[in-house]
């Protein structure tokens, strides 16, 4: 596999420095991507950085993972209009621990010539004084070199602070370091990292006199043009599984949009060139059947999460949106049903008030839904519970309707739900 012809046809270059695609094209090259812990967890504007260290190793090189633990502590200032809080040492290492878990699931860290590894910048950085690193690397940049770097431009207005400022210098002594003492000749990022990463190959130029390469890959956007973050409309989109369920993250990619699926088939899978053109092909042939997206989701969830975590999900969704021969929804565990169900209004009684009463007098506690009686007989042929179709407005409630011993699934038409906790 050539590096460098697969991330072409996956659109995953942007910028380049001159001599990088000759130098990257022979494998056997060790390079870097850094992660910047500033939550306990990775989220999928990460993922794409991830995937070209994906790519890198299979093509036969050696990926480095640094995770800023010395400038985490600053914050980078590339894409923010404002500086953010200073996080707390201990919240560093414990979003460090975190990050290492999950990189692993990606990155073949066994032993081997290309094995991949994690690396913290604080373990150079801690050990350097202020005056040793102003006079052996600050001199080396100037102030105007500095200044033309958008991730310094873009802040001028608003203000920025020595602090974030000297983010830049940092991360381009992280280059140097790990080009000195691990042989390491490219760093990836994505296209607003450019500046930081070109002060890198600057700085190494300007104190050995060497080349070091860089390659930052397009910003992978949502369908509204706005930056994968670590919240999308509401939705949280962490790899980590407790942050954002195995579920929500297969739904996420169900729901894309046609205009970007095959961007995020190209840059979220492993899928090769032929693979992606003929699910492309088929889903023009039948858009209805969104083939695109079905694929999509299905190999993202278990790229990120697992086969069947995949599974579960799939069968969720098709118990959830299907009719009732579909499934039963006592399969889903609570946590899944808790999790499918996130935001919906809930509403807590004891379990007395349901226990032998019927569909007109239990529907109302979803006020919500049903805000009286006669609003709830006048929609009968629209309730289900459970996801089991009401007929009768003397349908009667006991124990066996309660899912995991509590919970109560209430549905007005096809959209709108409301749960009941019967409480013991």
């Amino acid at each position: 596999m050539n590096f460098i012809e697969e991330l072409s046809w996956r659109e995953m270059i942007q910028d380049f420095t001159p001599g990088a695609k000759e130098a990257l094209s022979k494998g056997g090259v060790s390079g870097y991507c850094g992660f910047d812990p500033s939550a306990s967890s990775l989220q999928v504007g990460n993922l794409a950085a991830i995937m070209m260290m994906v790519h890198f190793q299979r093509a036969g090189n050696k990926p480095f993972a640094l995770i800023g633990g010395a400038t985490g502590i600053i914050g980078d200032p590339s894409g923010k209009s404002s500086e953010r809080n200073l996080l707390s040492f201990e919240e560093v290492e414990y979003n460090l621990s975190r990050f290492r878990e999950q990189l692993s699931k990606f990155l073949d860290f066994s032993q081997g010539q290309f094995k991949a590894e994690i690396v913290n910048n604080y373990e150079w950085i801690s050990s350097i004084s202020f005056l040793d690193f102003l006079r052996n690397v600050g001199k080396h940049l100037t102030v105007g070199y500095m200044m033309s770097k958008d991730s310094v431009k873009n802040r001028l207005e608003s203000g920025i602070s020595y602090t974030e400022f000297s983010y830049q210098l940092l991360q381009a002594y992280d280059f140097y370091h790990l080009h000195k003492t691990k042989g390491i000749s490219v760093q990836f990022g994505g296209s607003d990292q450019w500046g930081n990463i070109t002060s890198g190959t600057e700085l190494i130029r300007r104190i050995d006199g060497t080349q070091a390469h860089a390659i930052t890959q397009p910003l992978v956007l949502r369908g509204d043009g706005t930056k994968f973050g670590k919240s999308a409309d509401g939705q949280k989109l962490w790899l980590d599984p407790k942050m954002t369920s195995p579920y929500q993250f297969y739904q996420f990619w169900l729901n894309v949009e046609d205009s970007m699926c095959e961007r995020y088939l190209k840059v979220f899978t492993l899928l090769s060139q032929e693979e992606i053109t003929a699910v492309i092909a088929e889903h023009k042939n039948a858009p209805n059947e969104r083939a695109m997206q079905k694929t999509l989701a299905k190999e993202a969830t278990i790229l990120v999460h697992s086969k069947q975590d995949f599974e579960t999900a799939q069968n969720a969704s098709k118990i959830l949106f299907g009719d009732a021969s579909s499934g039963d929804l006592r399969t889903i565990s609570a946590d899944l049903f808790l999790s499918v169900f996130e935001g919906v209004r809930q509403k807590k009684v004891s379990f007395d008030e349901i226990n032998g009463k019927n569909i007109v007098d239990v529907a109302v506690f979803a006020d919500s839904l049903f805000p009286s009686k006669s609003e709830v007989r006048r929609n009968i042929s629209a309730i289900w519970v459970n996801k089991n179709k009401i007929t009768d407005e003397k349908y009667t409630f006991s124990e066996n309707d309660l899912l995991h011993g509590k919970y109560i699934l209430l549905q007005k038409g096809k959209k709108n739900y409301f749960i009941i906790e019967a409480a013991r």
